[in-house]
């Protein structure tokens, strides 16, 4: 049983994303707010990118997803929520259009869809690669990675884009939103065209989530896909 491509895009770009809000070294514990506390209203948006990614270590957040393709055509909305901790720890849970289950714990990321009863297992590194995401995951400056460029406010929000200096990442650019206090909006444009579209709300910051969060076991009776070599030869086991 093999998941479907739009319910497997869902996650995938969810994948993709989650070291742009985890990337970071330290922050205060309950907070709502991040950017906000330590600039100043006229700061741009690339001095809020670079506060963000320094206060930032974990965090949670509810969150819309849009999948558009190369037209300019909707093809998917999503909904859930997340929460994610510095390095390699994160879960997001789907709650529409279909229950799925992305957690890592920091060595092996477990993809789950409830109504397929199926489970995808990779080592983390397999699944990130070298996208834009996996370099952003590291302690490196974001500069040596990405050409990083003010782009034009928009939406309320004003907008930083990276391009990424390596040709093979599979993104043409990410888009970050900031509003006065914190990262809201981010965007991100394939290789394909596609556009994936992320708005966070209720964004609050934890410097401790509960580990047992970012563990998470299928039911009995779910198909499980292993990889555990870099090879991409998975393996069926029940």
């Amino acid at each position: 049983m093999i998941m479907t491509y739009s319910r497997y895009a869902v996650a995938f770009c969810a994948v993709l994303c989650w070291p742009l809000a985890a990337s970071a070294t330290d922050a205060p514990q309950g907070r709502a707010s991040v950017a906000g506390d330590r600039l100043p209203a006229t700061a741009s948006a690339i001095e809020r990118l670079r506060v963000f990614f320094q206060g930032a270590r974990a965090i949670q957040a509810d969150f819309q997803q849009t999948l558009t393709d190369s037209k300019g055509r909707e093809v998917q909305q999503a909904s859930g929520m997340l929460v994610m901790q510095r390095p390699g720890k994160f879960r997001w849970d789907y709650k529409t259009p279909y229950h799925q289950v992305i957690a890592s714990d920091g060595k092996e990321i477990t993809i789950y869809d409830k109504d397929l009863e199926q489970a995808t297992i990779k080592p983390l590194s397999h699944v990130l690669g070298s996208t834009p995401a996996a370099l952003l995951s590291g302690d490196q400056p974001l500069e040596e990675n990405f050409n990083i460029t003010q782009a034009r406010p928009r939406d309320g929000l004003d907008w930083v884009e990276l391009t990424p200096k390596q040709s093979d990442s599979g993104f043409e650019r990410i888009r970050l939103g900031f509003n006065q206090s914190d990262l809201r909006a981010m965007e991100m444009l394939d290789s394909f065209g596609q556009i994936t579209e992320l708005r966070f709300t209720n964004l609050t910051y934890d410097a401790a989530p509960d580990p047992s969060r970012f563990v998470f076991t299928p039911p009995v009776g779910t198909d499980i896909l292993r990889e555990s070599a870099p090879e991409n030869s998975p393996a069926h086991q029940k």
